[in-house]
């Protein structure tokens, strides 16, 4: 909920907060806005973060599994093919720590002219999404 859509071709790197609306003390993801970002956008690929519900209550995994359908479906109804990338891939690959505050740093030195995006601490998700975009570009190039 608190991530980011990003997307790269090799010029523009453009970034959205995931969109979301609250709903019962909790946020869910706005599938009607995300379905317009990603058509808007057009993409020839998306790859997506493969991360786990370990830890959470019951609620926080069901909204978070619920989440993660959301995505894959308006993706998959944008007609857009996906691949799930784990933490430990892409942060492997774009040599980033595992740091959140780390991944803002990494970015910065790879996306210069795009740093504006992920100034404040809480913007480590636009950071991670950049950073996804990249790799997932250098795998299509």
């Amino acid at each position: 909920m608190s991530g980011a859509l990003s997307f790269y071709d090799g010029d523009e790197l453009m970034i959205y907060d995931m969109p979301t609306f609250p709903r019962n003390k909790t946020k869910r993801v706005d599938c009607h806005t995300l379905f317009k970002i990603i058509s808007d956008n057009k993409p020839d690929h998306a790859y997506v973060e493969q991360v786990n519900a370990f830890s959470m209550g019951a609620t926080g995994a069901y909204n978070f599994g619920w989440s993660c359908g959301v995505i894959e479906a308006v993706l998959a109804s944008c007609g857009i093919p996906f691949t799930y990338v784990t933490p430990q891939v892409w942060k492997k690959e774009m040599a980033c720590p595992k740091d959140k505050d780390a991944s803002r740093m990494r970015a910065s030195q790879l996306f210069p002219q795009f740093t504006h995006n992920w100034e404040r601490k809480k913007d480590d998700g636009r950071a991670e999404s950049a950073l996804i975009a990249l790799f997932g570009y250098n795998k299509i190039i």
